[in-house]
């Protein structure tokens, strides 16, 4: 049986915040700690907001969603934070992958992140999610018949590589491939064979305040 490959890129969801004039230039993939401020605590301009736009598609599959997310630099190594993501997926009727029918699926769910870098470029993610979905499925053959609604709910755990330009105190984008570490049937990561399927993930985070020249 042909797999689904689900595959989201971002175009991002940007929020804005009225900012100072006057900063220092950005440091690239670092943290204050360079500057000799480590371990002062709370720093307002280490935490940002930002998240992405979700388009996936497959030869059946067609999902669009989003994901805004909140979150604090700790050290040059790692940042992390909490987020939120809403998807819809759609599965065309097929007589010989579906048994000719058709899927709505509507989900959301809550997360955490975290992602640590050993280079400056490039990092490792974590992400644990608790997810809701609702499944409406139609029968499309002679006659049509319509399902009742079904609900699942199912813990993930999303794991992978990315790749990452990361300005503390300005912004940052990131890319990353991921895949769900845990087995629950009812992810939005499985497909209906409860098979994993590759998530690309990307977007920008904004940083609450520049830095300003002392």
């Amino acid at each position: 049986m042909k797999k689904r490959f689900a595959f989201a890129f971002s175009l991002a969801l940007i929020f804005s915040m009225t900012v100072s004039a006057q900063h220092t230039p950005p440091q690239v993939n670092t943290y204050s700690d360079e500057a000799g401020d480590e371990g002062r605590g709370f720093k307002k301009d280490h935490l940002f907001i930002g998240g992405s736009l979700n388009l996936g598609f497959s030869s059946y599959v067609f999902n669009v969603g989003g994901a805004p997310e909140v979150g604090y630099s700790f050290n040059k190594w790692l940042d992390g934070g909490m987020l939120i993501n809403i998807n819809y997926t759609s599965e065309r009727a097929d007589p010989y992958y579906n048994n000719n029918t058709r899927t709505r699926v509507f989900n959301y769910g809550i997360g955490a992140f975290g992602r640590f870098y050993p280079l400056p470029f490039l990092f490792l993610q974590a992400e644990p999610e608790y997810n809701w979905t609702r499944y409406t499925q139609r029968y499309m053959g002679s006659p049509q018949q319509g399902y009742p609604s079904t609900h699942q709910q199912a813990a993930s755990l999303l794991l992978g590589i990315g790749y990452g330009q990361r300005m503390v105190g300005q912004s940052s984008f990131y890319i990353a491939l991921m895949f769900d570490a845990l087995s629950n049937y009812g992810s939005p990561y499985r497909d209906l064979n409860n098979v994993a399927v590759p998530v690309l993930k990307a977007g920008f985070d904004f940083y609450l305040r520049p830095r300003r020249r002392m």
